[in-house]
């Protein structure tokens, strides 16, 4: 006698093979995401980083921060998709500049001073807490 094999997968086969996919779907979406918004904090640090420069030149010019972070000047504020630039705080001997986070990194906010101190002021929850010193660039802390 002969048998008719039928080839192909069965439903519960199908079924396993989705959970799999749906398994590590759950576990990998998270971790890119979290791959991305790292990818997007060093934009905010560098520009921060850079406009300090930018405003000690501005200081060393015009013997004052007050003026600055303005267009046409040595100072101008960075333009960027990710982050809002400021400067909360201009005075004749100090200075303030600050990134905050908008869209997909509106938990996000950065600062600088005169004196290269860096502080994180806001963080979403899960990447550390806000410490006074650093800037946090990673899930757990700076």
């Amino acid at each position: 006698m002969r048998f008719n094999r039928q080839s192909g997968i069965t439903l519960i086969e199908l079924m396993v093979a989705v959970a799999i996919v749906g398994i590590l779907g759950a576990i990998a979406l998270p971790a890119y995401r979290d791959y991305v918004t790292r990818g997007r904090i060093p934009q905010a640090t560098n520009n921060l980083s850079t406009l300090r420069v930018q405003l000690e030149q501005y200081f060393q010019d015009n013997r004052t921060y007050v003026g600055a972070c303005a267009n046409n000047t040595v100072a101008p504020l960075p333009a960027s998709d990710d982050f809002v630039y400021t400067c909360p705080t201009l005075t004749a001997t100090t200075f303030i500049a600050q990134a905050a986070g908008r869209g997909t990194m509106s938990d996000f906010t950065y600062r600088i001073n005169e004196s290269n101190a860096r502080s994180t002021t806001a963080a979403p929850s899960g990447w550390g807490t806000t410490p006074a010193d650093c800037w946090i660039t990673k899930k757990g802390g700076c």
